[in-house]
């Protein structure tokens, strides 16, 4: 499950890089958030539930406990809005090459993030393989991108920073309620301020509808938004976030697959060498003892 959720993830930036042909920044954020809460709202009627819970149910699924709602304020924050909107200003000047390095530090943040929030404790051959990994991945992705830092730098770090603290909590509420719900709670939750968001951004940004730009618009809304999570926090609760954190050591290496395959961007010969040395990380940090 989590390694679906990697996959899909990975297609995250070239396909915002697409969306971008169309829409504004702004819009397309809003737009593909509010597309997403329309499908996750319509799952969250749709799923039945057991008799004796339905007089606490929104449509069919049990509404969330008061507990919970925190904890979605910080995932909606996180991976609802945050990384969407920071990471979609940094495309505006920045390749998706360079933009894996936001990715290839989320794994280890995500780790440290969960070992702060909940105690965990990998082992120290865990956080070896975890910094050997990131390092391997970041070295690779500044290459690619000619060793610059941009002006988008400051809102990747910020999206990384957001995107730990909304993975983490999110896979802290999985073991207490389904993945798709806590995905679902927090994309409803944030309606009431990105359908007036979306509103105003369309009347601002100029907005050409074309094959690229609906189709990453989609692909973002239904595929990185939604479903990819779903999978994502469903396998962070069944194998622990450090475990499953670990496996996004191979997203930016996917993420320049699919640029080189969608965008025409370049591809250097080092990758194979990285993804070798990446594909070890992730095999050690899988079988180390927490």
């Amino acid at each position: 499950m989590a390694a679906l959720g990697v996959i899909a993830f990975s297609l995250t930036f070239p396909a915002t890089a697409w969306g971008l042909e169309g829409f504004g920044p702004w819009s397309l954020v809003a737009v593909r958030t509010v597309l997403a809460a329309v499908l996750a709202g319509g799952c969250l009627l749709a799923v039945g539930v057991p008799p004796r819970e339905r007089s606490r149910a929104w449509g069919r699924v049990p509404l969330p406990g008061r507990r919970h709602w925190a904890g979605l304020a910080v995932v909606a924050a996180g991976v609802v809005l945050g990384f969407p909107l920071l990471s979609t200003l940094a495309l505006r000047t920045s390749t998706t090459a360079h933009a894996a390095v936001v990715v290839g530090l989320l794994p280890l943040t995500t780790a440290l993030f969960s070992a702060l929030r909940m105690g965990t404790r990998p082992s120290r051959t865990f956080w070896a393989a975890a910094l050997a990994g990131a390092a391997a991945v970041v070295a690779f992705t500044v290459t690619q991108s000619g060793g610059a830092l941009t002006a988008a730098d400051l809102y990747l770090f910020g999206a990384l920073l957001v995107c730990a603290a909304g993975y983490t909590e999110g896979g802290r509420l999985a073991r207490e309620m389904p993945g798709w719900q806590v995905i679902g709670w927090a994309l409803v939750l944030c309606l009431p301020l990105t359908v007036p968001g979306a509103l105003v951004a369309l009347s601002y940004e100029p907005v050409q509808l074309t094959a690229h730009s609906v189709t990453g618009l989609l692909w973002v809304a239904a595929g990185s938004q939604f479903l990819g999570l779903v999978v994502w926090y469903r396998g962070m609760a069944a194998i622990g976030i450090p475990k499953a954190s670990q496996l996004q050591l191979a997203q930016p290496l996917l993420t320049l697959v699919w640029s080189v395959l969608l965008l025409g961007e370049q591809l250097t010969p080092a990758a194979p060498v990285t993804a070798a040395a990446v594909l070890v990380c992730i095999a050690v940090t899988q079988r180390a003892r927490g």
